[in-house]
Order: C-alpha cells, then sequence, then structure tokens
C-alpha cells in the first residue's frame, strides 16, 4: 500500500482527530443529560434530557462514531502504520467496532426513555434502573474512548508478525 501524499494524509487525520475528539465530547454531554435527567427534581429538566439525549445520540454520537471508524481505517492504509501492522492499532480499531456496535444497541434505551419522556415526566423512581444504566454506560464509553485516545498518543511498542514480515520485505536484501 503506496502512502497517501501528505496533503491528503494531513486532511485524513484532521477528519480523523476532529470525529473522534467529537465522539468525545458528545459522549461527556450525554452523560452530563443522563446525570441531570436522574437527579433533577423538575420535570421539565427531566424530560427534556432524555429527549435531548436521544437527538443527541442519533445526531452527534452515531455519526461521529461511525466517522470515526471509517477515517481511522483510511488513515491506517495510508499511513506506514498500517491497519495490521502494530498491536496498538489493532487495538484501537476493535475498541472502535465494539464501541459502535454497542453504540447502537445502547441507543434502544434511550429512545425508550426519550420516549417515556415525551409522554410524561419521569419523576422519582420510575425506569430508575435504565437511567442509572445509561449513567453507568456513558461513563464507561468515556473511560474506552479516553484509552483509545491515549493508545493514538503513546503508541505502545508492539509489532505484530504481519508487521514484521512487511518490514523485513521492505529492508532491501545483500547481494
Amino acid at each position: 500500500m503506496t502512502p497517501l501524499p501528505p496533503r491528503l494524509r494531513k486532511l485524513t487525520l484532521t477528519l480523523h482527530v476532529t470525529a473522534s475528539v467529537g465522539w468525545l465530547g458528545a459522549v461527556a454531554a450525554f452523560l452530563a443529560l443522563a446525570v441531570a435527567g436522574l437527579t433533577s427534581g423538575a420535570p421539565q429538566t427531566v424530560r427534556g434530557a432524555y429527549l435531548a439525549m436521544d437527538v443527541i445520540g442519533w445526531y452527534v454520537i452515531v455519526p461521529f462514531s461511525v466517522a470515526s471508524l471509517l477515517t481511522g481505517v483510511v488513515q491506517s492504509f495510508g499511513t506506514v502504520w498500517g491497519l495490521l501492522r502494530h498491536y496498538w492499532v489493532i487495538a484501537k480499531l476493535l475498541i472502535t467496532v465494539v464501541a459502535t456496535v454497542l453504540l447502537l444497541v445502547h441507543m434502544q434505551p434511550v429512545g425508550h426513555l426519550a420516549d417515556a419522556a415525551a409522554r410524561a415526566a419521569l419523576a422519582g423512581g420510575e425506569l430508575e434502573g435504565m437511567r442509572i444504566q445509561l449513567i453507568a454506560d456513558a461513563a464507561a464509553a468515556l473511560l474506552v474512548l479516553l484509552t483509545a485516545a491515549a493508545l493514538s498518543v503513546f503508541k505502545p511498542r508492539g509489532v505484530t508478525r504481519y508487521g514484521r514480515r512487511r518490514q523485513r520485505d521492505q529492508i532491501p536484501q545483500p547481494r
């Protein structure tokens, strides 16, 4: 695979970082809304929090997660890191794929709570278990996304067998 030209590489890197940071920030906002929805005594705040979580989930978090996944794959094909050459890249790919799939599954209870909030204020202990679960899921997602960010920054050593083979094939052999 030939590396991307510098301008295109920088563009895809910018898109990837923007999508990833956007995903992280949107999850933080989602977590804040989940806490407000659980702890507020004001019915309008509770209703607004769960309705906003549904909108943020579908129109911000899901698109950013997909964009992060796609731009990360494009970025890996156009750089020296490759997609399967280094364990940290594989770990980031798996984190992103699993997080995106779990996010899509997670959006079902968010939609359920948004529907319940739209019909009537969620007060007191109504659907409390589900509401607490949303906080736990968002906090876990934040931790997972921070782990992916740390992998990008620290790039721990560890080349896969495929990566070692590629490195060996690229070194000119003495004659």
